[in-house]
């Protein structure tokens, strides 16, 4: 049996780092969503995936991967929103077999109304403590272990953001129609 690998020093230092980060940060983001908007992370990147749609409909299984859901967990978060009056489901219009989710004009409201709070958070825990080389290395950081983490782009969330370049596509920029991006 090989030696384990163990990590140095300044490995141990980052790996604390990096697990508080892990646990923190989307505690932080769905503390503010759920006190402004009485809404969870997953919920509200549901409602903007969908926002960000020119019809304001996806499949179920797409809309999940952009919103970093399992199938199981998107079925719930959309009853939740179909509850509130924000997301219907339809059948696909393309095969009829498959579930869509759809943006109603009251879930529209919600996430324009949600994003600016939302957006400012995400400075002012994310962006704003760094500087622009901050910024460009923990992107190239985040896109390396993504690569690891998610090999085949599972979460769509993954390729969009190996799409994306330039500034305009950062957290809180708005699509064509007005819509508030992620």
């Amino acid at each position: 049996m090989a030696e384990p690998r163990w990590l140095s020093a300044q490995e141990r230092r980052v790996w604390l780092r990096v697990s508080a980060l892990i646990e923190l940060l989307p505690a932080a983001l769905d503390a503010q969503l759920q006190r402004d908007a009485d809404l969870t992370m997953t919920a509200y990147l549901t409602l903007a995936m969908l926002s960000e749609e020119p019809d304001r409909r996806l499949r179920m299984s797409e809309l999940g991967a952009r919103s970093n859901a399992s199938p199981s967990r998107m079925s719930h978060v959309v009853a939740r929103l179909e509850r509130d009056g924000y997301v219907r489901r339809e059948r696909s219009r393309e095969d009829g077999r498959g579930q869509v989710a759809v943006l109603t004009d009251a879930g529209w409201d919600k996430v324009v109304a949600t994003a600016p709070g939302h957006v400012e958070r995400v400075r002012e825990l994310v962006f704003d403590p760094l500087e622009g080389v901050d910024v460009e290395q923990l992107d190239r950081a985040a896109r390396r272990l993504l690569e690891v983490l998610d090999p085949c782009s599972r979460f769509a969330a993954t390729a969009m953001a190996r799409d994306m370049d330039g500034p305009e596509d950062a957290a809180g920029s708005r699509d064509e129609d007005g819509a508030p991006s992620a």
